[in-house]
């Protein structure tokens, strides 16, 4: 399992759109994905309205779990995204 942190720059925070790239990013993957965050609430990064219960804001930092045979790789890409990810 990996994880790493992120803070989220997007002026709306993850809302419906960036949030259904990620899912989409996410299910490309074989590792299970989660995403984690500041309350410590942790729900599927394969889920649309899982990921938006988390209500996350700009300038929230989130965590992102991923596990399996591609994890590294999974991690990378959906980081990467929510660290550029626009509107």
């Amino acid at each position: 399992m990996e994880v790493k942190e992120v803070i989220i720059t997007n002026k709306n925070g993850l809302h419906t759109r960036p949030g259904n790239v990620f899912v989409n990013l996410a299910k490309t993957f074989n590792s299970k994905v989660e995403v984690e965050n500041g309350n410590g609430k942790k729900v599927k990064g394969t889920s649309l309205l899982k990921l938006l219960s988390l209500g996350i804001k700009e300038g929230a930092t989130v965590k992102v779990y991923t596990d399996g045979i591609d994890e590294t790789e999974a991690l990378e890409q959906l980081t990467q995204y929510l660290i550029k990810m626009e509107d």
